[in-house]
């Protein structure tokens, strides 16, 4: 049997990582800037994470949501403390699609309508309406296209309100800081004003904190720099630090009832125990201070390099724009200076998403490669 041929990829075979470096099946070391698609928050097989999955599965490993799991309620409580969202309620799953597919479905069925809207460029999930909302017609399917969603260009708040004053729109969903997309954020402003509307229309807003949350940007939550509170925040990639984990946070104001979501493998003990230590590590090697201070330091280098038009993102989620096309510059990084780095929509794009326990050396590793690569 052949594997469904959907994935371009990499002439390298990783066989074992350690913190910020991944190692092939040749014994070649690769410095890892792209960190899986963001999902490798607090690095390749830390100690803790290592120890705290190790623990849990020589007790037990799964069981469904029939029955009592405390280790969801003190990831519930951990992540409260940590991201100061006071009074919110945890639903697990275990993806980032599966987090925004309940959230929309969530949103609908607290306000009783189905329209959504969302944003160019942005990238929600390739599930049925996470993928209708997402910015590529490529991936979606005639299936998902019966989906009702209006797009417009990030900052068009008079276009959001002229859509909402029809009164058929369930939730408002916008990733913070855009992923695939380019890393492009709106202002505090454009932020303040989708929350304003939101509740003016009777309409969710939906932060999806897929790939800028769980400290990435320096904040637990890109949106908390804006001071909004949404009504459901979508989660996942650096949540498990690899192992497959997603969730969303429900403002009280929505009610549960009994099946109104549910998930056969979502929270699962060994799940859980991935996240709480990624949150334990995130608090005791104060790796979303580390963030900010290699992210300034990272900005600082990209200044030598005149090539470099533009850093974009926040963080440990950054792009650096050139005036070209940049996937012969990926491969030469890949390839003749052993250094993980990402695409993105737009083709000009380097994106750089590194475990959180990055080091200062490590960007200069970066830089002199890049350099030589240019």
């Amino acid at each position: 049997m052949s594997l469904f041929d959907v994935y371009p990829l990499f002439d390298i075979t990783p066989v074992k990582a350690k913190d910020v470096f991944v190692y092939d099946k040749n014994g070649i070391e690769y410095l890892d800037l792209y960190g899986g698609h963001a999902v490798i928050s607090i690095g390749h097989s830390h100690p803790e994470y290592v120890s705290s999955l190790s623990n849990q599965l020589n007790h037990i490993g799964f069981y469904s949501n029939s029955i009592q799991n405390p280790l969801q309620v003190e990831l519930a409580q951990d992540i409260e403390t940590l991201s100061g969202c006071k009074d919110y309620q945890l639903f697990l799953c275990n993806s980032g699609a599966e987090a925004n597919e309940n959230a929309l479905k969530l949103a609908s069925f607290q306000t009783g309508k189905s329209k959504v809207i969302a944003f160019k460029n942005g990238f929600h999930g390739r599930t049925s309406a996470a993928v209708a909302a997402t910015d590529n017609a490529k991936i979606i399917a005639p299936i998902n296209a019966q989906q009702e969603v209006e797009r417009f260009e990030l900052g068009d708040l008079k276009g959001v309100e002229n859509a909402l004053a029809k009164n058929d729109v369930c939730a408002i969903i916008i990733e913070t800081i855009q992923g695939i997309g380019g890393l492009d954020e709106v202002s505090t402003e454009f932020f303040k004003g989708l929350e304003a509307l939101s509740k003016k229309y009777n309409t969710m807003l939906i932060a999806d904190e897929i790939q800028c949350g769980f400290g990435r940007t320096g904040d637990f939550f890109a949106f908390q720099k804006h001071g909004i509170t949404p009504d459901i925040i979508s989660m996942a990639k650096g949540m498990g630090n690899g192992f497959p984990i997603g969730g969303i946070l429900i403002h009280p104001s929505i009610k549960a009832s009994y099946g109104l979501l549910g998930t056969t493998f979502g929270g699962n003990h060994l799940a859980c125990a991935a996240s709480l230590a990624v949150l334990k590590v995130l608090r005791c090697e104060n790796l979303m201070e580390n963030a900010k201070t290699v992210s300034n330091y990272f900005a600082e280098k990209a200044k030598a390099i005149p090539q470099i038009k533009a850093v974009k993102g926040r963080g440990l989620m950054l792009g650096l724009e050139f005036d070209f096309p940049i996937a012969d510059l990926r491969k030469d990084l890949i390839y003749k200076h052993h250094i993980f780095t990402g695409s993105a929509k737009n083709p000009n794009l380097l994106r750089i998403l590194p475990p959180l326990t990055i080091q200062k050396k490590h960007v200069d590793l970066f830089f002199e490669a890049l350099k030589k690569a240019l």
